[in-house]
């Protein structure tokens, strides 16, 4: 009796895997995984199922996918390239996402649910000499394909030699129509908002021996960042990013890459008892060149003028000479208690942990900072905005006393010191909240007059234009803090959606609130509203129950007293959303 054979059959086989996996991981493991599994369900899978393709097997960072048809495998590896371009566009070099694919058509081994076999090993080969971001087929697929496909030519990059396959591959390299260039053009949206000189400041090192001294090296750290990001001519990489490195050995090169810089400052900081000595260099990232290095050995009450003397010798050296003098420099007034200013930077480290029992310590340091010195303006610029965070999440008792104690924080503060960004963009906020556009825009206009490199002070520049109906001059603001702070928080994709919503662009409006990863119940009505209105029941349907099993008390009246619309045309564009998607009125 013969015994049959493994089944055997032609097949087209794509092979596609990520660019920098490892390198992705070891900065951010739990944001690329994220991203990751986003782009495979919002992007990869459905375009794999609308080709008709059956995807084999995964790895953690590739994937193996059978087709039936040649034609349908070449334009789903065309399509998943276009749409990654597309989507790499928002974000910083660096955390691009970006796939090789190969694709073959060859005859395969079937055994269960895999494939094995010349086909599968000739696509793995070919995947992995394409280019980020390109694709590569052998000869059979060029042959099968033909001129079929508009858009798509193919180069002849000849016979290539390959690793386990004893005869030498014809491979073609796929060349996409300009919609679907392969990488994202040097002047495009991530390198655009780049062209003035830019530096990432990384975090200063504690060489005091005393752990407990880290927050005052990581204030000093924030201080010039912010002093820096005073110069509308620099721009500067926000904290929230460049902390990543804190306590990293890590090399000036990679860092550039990382945050798209040209300059990177580095340096340390010693305090012991009354002197503090602060080492600060300037590199040169596409050299490792040091362009200039200084030692500052002083009595601690300098901190302020060294602050002052570094910030002026790094911005004199920049390309451009950008000159102190001639710019329209914040004159901010600081504290001559030392513990004060140092119970602010403490406070400010734990308040940016988010969580509560932080917050209630970061309140308590506040409120010494304030007792030993009751005029010192930043210290109740940020009880205020910590107050504001217990507001915002519901950790206190009395939420209207505690946003009355908010406003009359900023009011102290702001009666000691009109310079101080922090200060405006917390009543712009505030006054937003109140529907008093006038003085939310004034102090919204102060505050990135004062900091224009400061992420949070631009990004909610784009959200007041939202509010006032301007929402394409959002999205330009709002992308400009993505790229300001690379590793921004995950509600500036919620403002972006926002954004597109109001100037009916709804397919981006979904994509941008598809990609935070912890949805609550108003991102899923926003992307029911935005579902409904791309004529999508279904997905309308599943968002709006989701919001219901979240929230049974939902309702579209009750939700839209919490928006802050200035137009009745944008108000009444997200309530037909809503109630198109199903939600009761």
């Amino acid at each position: 009796m013969d015994v049959p054979g493994p089944e055997r059959r032609l097949a087209a086989v794509l092979a596609a895997d990520m660019v920098g996996y490892s390198r992705l991981m070891e900065v951010d493991e739990a944001g690329t995984l994220a991203r990751l599994k986003t782009h495979r369900i919002e992007l990869i899978d459905p375009v794999i199922a609308k080709n008709r393709g059956r995807i084999i097997k995964t790895t953690g960072d590739g994937m193996l996918v059978e087709f039936h048809s040649v034609v349908d495998a070449v334009l789903c590896a065309a399509e998943v390239q276009r749409r990654m371009l597309r989507r790499n566009a928002d974000v910083s070099p660096a955390r691009w996402m970006q796939f090789r694919i190969g694709v073959n058509l060859g005859d395969v081994i079937v055994d269960q649910n895999d494939i094995f076999g010349d086909g599968v090993n000739v696509a793995a080969r070919l995947q992995i000499l394409a280019q980020p971001g390109g694709i590569c087929v052998s000869s059979a697929v060029r042959d099968q394909v033909g001129e079929r496909l508009d858009g798509v030519d193919f180069e002849d990059l000849g016979e290539q030699a390959v690793k386990n396959i004893a005869r030498p591959i014809r491979v073609f390299r796929v060349r996409l129509n300009e919609a679907g260039s392969s990488a994202p053009e040097k002047d495009g949206v991530a390198t655009a908002i780049s062209r003035k000189p830019s530096v990432a400041v990384l975090p200063f090192a504690n060489m005091s021996g005393d752990p407990e001294q880290e927050f005052f090296a990581d204030g000093l750290t924030e201080d010039i960042i912010t002093e820096l990001s005073r110069f509308h001519e620099l721009l500067v990489i926000s904290r929230n990013s460049t902390f990543v490195y804190k306590g990293k050995a890590v090399k000036v090169q990679q860092v550039a890459r990382e945050f798209g810089v040209d300059y990177v400052i580095e340096g340390s900081v010693r305090k012991a008892g009354g002197r503090i000595r602060v080492t600060v260099q300037l590199i040169d990232a596409e050299t490792d060149r040091h362009i200039w290095a200084e030692r500052y050995d002083r009595e601690l009450q300098d901190i302020f003028a060294i602050q002052d003397e570094m910030t002026c010798a790094i911005v004199a050296i920049l390309p451009g000479r950008v000159e102190a003098a001639t710019h329209d420099r914040a004159k901010r007034k600081t504290t001559g208690n030392m513990a004060a200013y140092e119970c602010v930077l403490a406070a400010r480290l734990l308040h940016h942990r988010s969580n509560r029992d932080d917050n209630s310590e970061a309140q308590r340091l506040l409120d010494r900072a304030i007792a030993l010195d009751p005029n010192y303006a930043h210290a109740h610029a940020w009880k205020a905005c910590v107050l504001g965070q217990t507001w915002v999440y519901g950790w206190c008792a009395d939420r209207d006393a505690t946003f009355s104690h908010v406003a009359s924080e900023l009011e102290v503060a702001l009666a000691l010191d009109d310079n101080d960004s922090d200060v405006h963009r917390i009543l712009a906020a505030l006054n937003l909240m109140r529907r008093d556009y006038d003085r939310s825009a004034y102090h919204q206009e102060r505050a990135l007059a004062l900091n224009p490199n400061y992420d949070l002070v631009v990004v909610q520049q784009g959200e007041l234009l939202t509010w006032l109906g301007r929402p394409e001059e959002g999205v330009d603001w709002i992308k400009k803090a993505m790229r300001l702070n690379p590793y921004h928080p995950e509600r500036f994709w919620s403002h972006l959606g926002r954004a597109y919503y109001c100037a009916e662009k709804y397919a981006e409006a979904a994509e941008a609130f598809t990609r935070i990863s912890r949805p609550d119940y108003t991102h899923h009505a926003f992307l029911a509203a935005t579902f409904a209105q791309m004529g999508d029941a279904v997905a309308a349907g599943a968002h709006a129950a989701e919001v219901l099993k979240r929230e049974p008390g939902f309702s579209v009246a009750t939700y839209l007293a919490t928006q802050h619309y200035k137009r009745d045309v944008d108000r009444q564009r997200h309530e037909t959303g809503l109630l198109t998607a199903g939600l009761p009125a």
